[in-house]
């Protein structure tokens, strides 16, 4: 049986039962517990499933790091107003930081044509702005192939000798309660090694991750200077967030 096969079997049965058990599917596919191993990876990259120990449950998409090809694609114009809003805030010889999220690389099509001085962990950032009249420092650090960043403790000393005037990132939901996470743990601990050397915080993040709570919490609402949303997001939640005295821009469509 082909790996494709067993994967879409692997599938039919977490849909209908939830979870699936490595031992169980390697006998009744007649191949070894290490195959299904390398299938349930294959599935996890996907974003199909999530591995846990003995075998694997349903993806939470809350749960699941996207490749960055794949976020670009997801609420593509939502995101593109959100930066449009994020950029108009900028001013002439700012330093500001952008991360590797893909709400935060859409910033780079609409910044402004005036001196600035741009930090990112973020390649693809470095790449679009490739040409550009503008200095740009990237962090260097341990390069993480799926969200196409630096990372790492070098990454992060390396923004501690600067005074970053405005953070532009996003993260995977916001929670009122517990406050801003992510699902790649790595990525987590180096925005929050970020937040205390910035001014102001921006959050970008578009309605479908308010009111979420994803692996791993970097930063309590109080962290936040503001949120930049689009102007579909729930109106109660919004309310909530402004009376933590957090400025929110709602971005309107483009």
């Amino acid at each position: 049986m082909l790996p494709p096969e067993r994967q879409s079997i692997i599938l039919e049965r977490l849909t209908s039962q939830g979870s699936v058990r490595t031992i169980e599917l390697a006998s009744v596919l007649e191949v070894t517990d290490e195959t299904i191993r390398k299938d349930f990876e294959a599935l996890e990259i996907r974003g199909k499933l999530l591995r846990v120990h003995g075998g694997a449950v349903k993806a939470d998409p809350n749960r699941v790091e996207l490749t960055l090809t794949e976020r670009q694609m997801t609420k593509r114009e939502a995101k593109r107003a959100i930066a449009h809003a994020a950029a108009s805030r900028i001013k002439p010889n700012e330093t500001i930081f952008i991360d590797a999220s893909s709400t935060a690389l859409t910033l780079t099509e609409f910044l402004p044509d005036f001196p600035i001085t741009i930090l990112t962990n973020a390649h693809n950032v470095v790449t679009a702005l490739a040409g550009r009249e503008c200095d740009i420092f990237c962090t260097g650090g341990l390069y993480e192939q799926r969200s196409r960043s630096y990372i790492g403790l070098s990454a992060a000393a390396a923004l501690q000798k600067h005074n970053i005037h405005r953070m532009f990132f996003s993260c995977s939901a916001v929670d009122l309660d517990r406050g801003v996470s992510e699902t790649n743990s790595r990525q987590a601990a180096f925005k929050e090694q970020v937040i205390p050397c910035s001014e102001e915080v921006c959050l970008l993040a578009d309605s479908s991750k308010l009111g979420q709570r994803a692996s791993f919490f970097f930063a309590k609402l109080g962290d936040i200077s503001t949120l930049i949303t689009n102007d579909d997001s729930d109106s109660e939640f919004i309310r909530q967030i402004e009376n933590l005295n957090i400025e929110v821009v709602q971005a309107p469509p483009l």
